[in-house]
């Protein structure tokens, strides 16, 4: 096994610690349950105190033979890894349940929610899997075009249509709130935190604005070709991804040196990429760089106008 995949597997281990906590700390104390096989397991265990993880093993081995029929042999050794760390570690965390740190049921719902979706987002992010309703909705996809978040959300309502039908509808509605909050913070994860701003800018002075956001700013932009739909004149389009703190300065560039400009701000919710993930130009080189090539280019047209 290699480096990169020893780690991606410590992390979707990490991931799937996160998610087992959230139950046997939040969840289970305050009688609330989780989504997918997950909420099936913990409804036997209030009926018959049968042990959750051992369940979740038992219900998705044959969820694991379909994913190895349909889906295909390196999709299923992600999806039984993540699936066997999962019920090991809600079974071998179990004794967190006897400190129920949160007797609010509110708090318990929301810690779960927000502790679970940042386990789930570390396991989706490193392209990992626990199993249950995944493979469902993978399956369905396949077959049916069906959107995988629909199909999770249809059975995870069932789910909570049957444990309000079994131990009434307070505990039902406080685990939507949970399973609410869930996906939230998975999303966040996912997509990434480090939120960044795009910016589409379209003037007769592009050329000028880039300069001053490169020398002020410091961040570099690109020139796409653009052309206008009523009159059909050739338009230089200034696209450039920055930092929220970094907004207010080009717009006030963009404004100094052209107000006509017309400029559109987009939320990017993952920047990948020199300057961001990667290392960037210094400022001060790429500056000296430029100013020595205008020096030469100067010196260049006075030699040709000494010539004629």
């Amino acid at each position: 096994m290699t480096r990169g995949r020893i780690r991606r597997y410590s992390i979707i281990l990490l991931g799937c610690i996160i998610c087992s906590g959230s139950i046997d700390l939040f969840l289970v104390p305050s009688h609330l349950l989780s989504g997918g096989i997950g909420g099936i397991a913990i409804i036997f265990y209030y009926l018959f105190d049968l042990p959750i993880g051992v369940q979740m093993l038992i219900y998705n081995l044959p969820l694991f033979f379909a994913a190895h029929k349909t889906l295909g042999r390196m999709y299923t050794i992600d999806v039984v890894l993540g699936t066997v760390f999962f019920s090991f570690c809600v079974d071998a965390l179990s004794f967190l349940a006897y400190y129920a740190p949160v007797s609010d049921t509110m708090l318990a719902a929301v810690y779960g929610g927000v502790f679970g979706g940042i386990g789930a987002g570390i396991v989706f992010r490193m392209n990992g899997s626990t199993g249950g309703l995944d493979i469902v909705a993978a399956i369905v996809k396949k077959y049916y075009s069906l959107d995988m978040g629909t199909v999770i959300f249809s059975i995870n309502c069932i789910i909570m249509c049957i444990a309000a039908l079994l131990f009434g509808l307070t505990p039902a509605m406080f685990t939507l709130i949970s399973m609410f909050v869930s996906a939230t913070i998975t999303d966040k994860v996912v997509a990434g935190l480090n939120r960044r701003k795009a910016i589409i800018l379209i003037s007769d002075k592009t050329e000028a604005i880039a300069e001053g956001i490169i020398t002020e700013v410091g961040r570099g932009a690109t020139f796409l070709k653009g052309e206008g739909a009523f009159t059909h004149k050739d338009k230089e389009v200034l696209f450039v991804v920055v930092n929220l703190t970094q907004i207010a300065k080009i717009k006030l560039i963009v404004d100094l040196i052209d107000p006509q400009a017309f400029m559109i701000v987009l939320s990017a919710s993952e920047v990948m990429g020199r300057g961001f993930t990667l290392p960037g130009i210094k400022l001060e080189a790429m500056i000296q760089e430029r100013t020595a090539n205008r020096q030469n280019e100067k010196k260049q047209e006075e030699r040709m106008a000494v010539d004629k």
